[in-house]
């Protein structure tokens, strides 16, 4: 089966045994320690990892599509909002009681609108399941109606980029809209329970963070199995030589397409996981620039690699929560330079400059060495 495939890669095991050995240390320094020893994880390390694992991710679905198709998507903090808007919709439906006659209770910012009714896009989103499904088939959606479209006019290359950023700033335009009925600027925030357990405990931010490790593994799996697969084969050479590959009869738009749309669904799911453990989920997620951001932190771990996406997520984040709480107004300018910097010195990413160190070693091992004087002698 394609997804028992990955499972069988060295990498994958080494990736997967990492990840696993982090969440259960986590587990242990947080669960076991006593609060005032100095290797006690608090709750709000818990959830600012649990972050990080979000946007590790968001950057393995980004890798998907430009490491391995050649589409360089400025658009995912679309897909990744949007999951996070159906997420957020399902936990304000959880805040207080039904009305008299099972009427849902509006809102806090409907109400304050003078919005008589829930609107019927609100609908279901009491009930887990539905949320749940829409937190995949929102972005899945909107990938597949957007893909369809351009992939079939065979949009590529800057334009479809310029394209894809176009879509998130005119969602984050429309989301500022009061009258859209999502909060407008201020978002979908004050969330307390999710399936029953309260958001403000410490063993539901424990939990979510177990949660969005074991995504990130499901995740990333799931887009080894693609890539190891005919398809991923194929998606590397429509990478590669697009023309070539509708020459020897391959339907390059439909490749392209499905792995598009995967990818954006697992946008979705980084961000229904990233709103609980927040706390809030407003229309600055949809900023172009948090799109581009993304694209750097693959840049940096390394493209096509997947587990490089993941190290240059967590490694970029930890330095933005360093930094901008030292030189807030200069985080911006470093990230800038950090791109310039891996671009011209790391082209191949964090990665890459870890598989030519290996493969430096491995050539080092397997150079027969030359004979000693003496043993050319006798």
């Amino acid at each position: 089966m394609w997804l028992t495939r990955p499972l069988r890669e060295r990498s994958t095991q080494i990736f997967l045994g990492v990840l696993f050995a982090a969440l259960a240390i986590v587990t242990f320094l947080h669960v076991a320690m006593p609060e005032d020893s100095a290797l006690y994880v608090s709750a709000y390390t818990v959830t600012l990892l649990g972050k990080y694992l979000c946007y590790a991710l968001l950057a393995v679905a980004v890798d998907l599509v430009w490491g391995y198709l050649g589409i360089l998507s400025l658009g995912h903090g679309a897909f990744f909002a949007i999951g996070g808007y159906a997420m957020g919709m399902y936990l304000m439906r959880q805040i207080g009681d039904r009305g008299t006659y099972g009427d849902p209770i509006l809102p806090d910012f409907m109400v304050f609108l003078n919005w008589q009714e829930l609107p019927w896009y609100w609908l279901g989103f009491d009930m887990a399941w539905f949320a749940f499904i829409m937190v995949l088939l929102a972005p899945g959606l909107l990938a597949l109606v957007f893909g369809f479209l351009a992939f079939r006019s065979r949009v590529t290359g800057v334009y479809l980029s310029i394209i894809t950023q176009a879509l998130t700033f005119a969602l984050m335009l429309a989301f500022f809209r009061n009258e859209m009925g999502f909060g407008g600027n201020n978002g979908l925030t004050d969330f307390r329970d999710i399936l029953g357990f309260n958001l403000r405990t410490d063993a539901t931010r424990l939990g979510l963070f177990i949660a969005t490790g074991i995504a990130l593994a499901i995740g990333y799996v799931i887009c080894r199995g693609i890539v190891t697969s005919k398809l991923g084969r194929v998606s590397i050479a429509c990478r590669d030589a697009e023309a070539r590959a509708r020459f020897l009869g391959y339907r390059v738009d439909r490749v392209q397409l499905f792995v598009f749309v995967v990818s954006a669904m697992l946008a979705g799911v980084a961000g229904a996981l990233y709103v609980p453990q927040v706390g809030i989920i407003n229309p600055s997620e949809f900023s172009p620039l948090f799109s581009i951001e993304v694209v750097v932190w693959v840049a940096l771990g390394g493209r096509a690699t997947l587990y490089g996406a993941v190290i240059g997520a967590v490694l970029v984040n930890y330095a933005k929560t360093v930094f901008t709480g030292v030189m807030p107004d200069a985080w911006l300018f470093a990230l800038g330079g950090l791109f310039v910097l891996v671009t011209v010195f790391l082209p191949k990413g964090i990665a890459g400059l870890l598989a030519s160190r290996r493969k430096g070693k491995q050539d080092e091992q397997d150079t027969p060495t030359a004979p000693s004087t003496t043993e050319a002698t006798a």
